[in-house]
């Protein structure tokens, strides 16, 4: 009875695996968005907002709401400068249609009015797809204390 548990106990891993991959190989366009926009937000670039959809809305841990033309201003200002962003964790992705919803955790480090910060981050991203690729269309992120 216990080699029959164990069979399929290693039978439903390899299965949520290989079910893991090919999510990750489908959704490879959307995945490859949510690390440029890491990169362009750690790199300070102004490209970033070609990947925002018109009506982005961004909420910051610290209660600070943003549309897209407060973050263009915000962004293009320096305000908040972002030296390091590193995602430490993926812990879910639901899809519907053209819709997405991931949860993350990032670990992120930079300098918010010449003040230097360094904190992890849980992020909600819902991202849409328009034509051929994927625009962020909200964020929300919360400061994970120690």
């Amino acid at each position: 009875m216990k080699k029959l548990s164990l069979f399929f106990l290693l039978l439903s891993f390899t299965f949520w695996n290989a079910q893991n991959a090919e999510t990750f190989q489908k959704e490879g366009k959307l995945f490859e968005s949510i690390k440029t926009l890491d990169h362009y937000l750690q790199q300070n670039d102004e490209k970033i907002v070609e990947m925002l959809a018109p009506d982005v809305s961004f909420g910051h841990s610290n209660g600070w709401v943003q549309n897209f033309e407060d973050f263009k201003k915000d962004f293009s200002s320096k305000k908040v400068i972002y030296k390091d962003i590193h995602q430490t964790e993926l812990s879910e992705f639901k899809k519907y249609k053209n819709t997405a919803s991931i949860r993350r955790k990032i670990k992120v480090a930079g300098t918010y009015k010449n003040q230097d910060f360094e904190m992890n981050l849980a992020l909600l991203e819902i991202w849409i797809k328009k034509n051929s690729g994927w625009k962020l269309w909200s964020r929300q992120s919360v400061e994970i204390k120690p």
